[in-house]
């Protein structure tokens, strides 16, 4: 039943989709959503079922699931655009860095927040994004576990199940729900700039999350659920290519933690909505 009502939904998705964009974007779109659902399947399965994980460092994890979603996402996506760029997570792991260039790239992690995923914990989401010209244009998170579709494409709006979302309307920083992540490094140096930079931020907000996903965390902006966030050192673009899209449509802000211009590439990011960003980036300065 579960399994109908999800196709049902994806049908009405992608009607729904096709009457408000044009032809080839909603096409982008569209084929995003198919993979992440597909994808999806995999990861609902395997969520209750035993775990093989492999280490990629002391506390970054992988697991055949990982690996499996990105084969088929890829293999989805090239079957449709063979000739767009694709770069994940996994094959950038274990081949090496891929450049990002101005051609059609799409940018797969097929599983944001393993460790939540091999705790058992529901925070865990496929994110697709595509570039063009470098630019984030479509963005899709699919937490399979908690059945959410966040979507958004570059001037079209962001939606989550298909309703349009908005980041808050928060003004104050004491009022604030800020997010952000400790990170995988665990040497002594890392760990002690990452908590004395926690622990000044304390003093400025209402209070913190850690929900273990960057790109849940961007979502978690577009909808208003959070307020501020921030993280630098995550895995690469494919932690925010999709959410950066999302935010943007629903109305926020994603720019780099010392406020200049977001760079997809730099494994840093901060976002919010407008009315916070300025406040934002002077605490996160002074936390420096």
């Amino acid at each position: 039943m579960t399994k109908i009502l999800s196709c049902l939904a994806l049908e009405s998705f992608s009607l729904a989709l096709k009457m408000r964009l044009p032809d080839s974007v909603s096409e982008f779109l569209e084929t995003a959503v198919e993979a992440a659902k597909k994808a999806g399947e995999i990861i609902r399965e395997g969520f209750y079922q035993t775990k093989h994980v492999e280490h990629k460092g002391q506390v970054d994890l992988v697991t055949e699931t990982d690996k499996a979603c990105e084969a088929l996402i890829f293999n989805h996506l090239k079957q449709q655009y063979p000739s767009h760029k694709l770069i994940g997570e996994e094959t950038t792991a274990a081949y090496g860095a891929t450049e990002l260039t101005d051609e059609p790239t799409w940018i797969v992690d097929p599983l944001d927040g393993t460790t939540n995923f091999v705790h058992g914990f529901p925070f865990v989401c496929i994110s697709i994004g595509l570039t063009i010209g470098k630019v984030p244009t479509v963005g899709v998170v699919y937490n399979p576990i908690m059945d959410e579709l966040f979507t958004g494409i570059h001037g079209k709006g962001a939606f989550l199940n298909g309703k349009p979302i908005k980041v808050s309307s928060q003004s104050e920083l004491v009022k604030s729900l800020l997010a952000t992540e400790a990170g995988t490094k665990r040497d002594k140096s890392t760990v002690d700039a990452t908590t004395d930079k926690i622990n000044s931020l304390l003093f400025k907000v209402r209070s913190l999350r850690m929900s273990g996903s960057c790109a849940l965390n961007l979502c978690g902006i577009a909808c208003g659920r959070i307020d501020l966030f921030y993280e630098t050192g995550y895995g690469g673009p494919w932690d925010v290519a999709g959410g950066a899209v999302i935010v943007k449509e629903a109305g926020g802000l994603v720019y780099d933690p010392s406020g200049k211009d977001f760079d997809i590439t730099s494994q840093r990011v901060a976002a919010s909505n407008p009315l916070l960003k300025d406040a934002f980036v002077e605490v996160l300065q002074q936390s420096e």
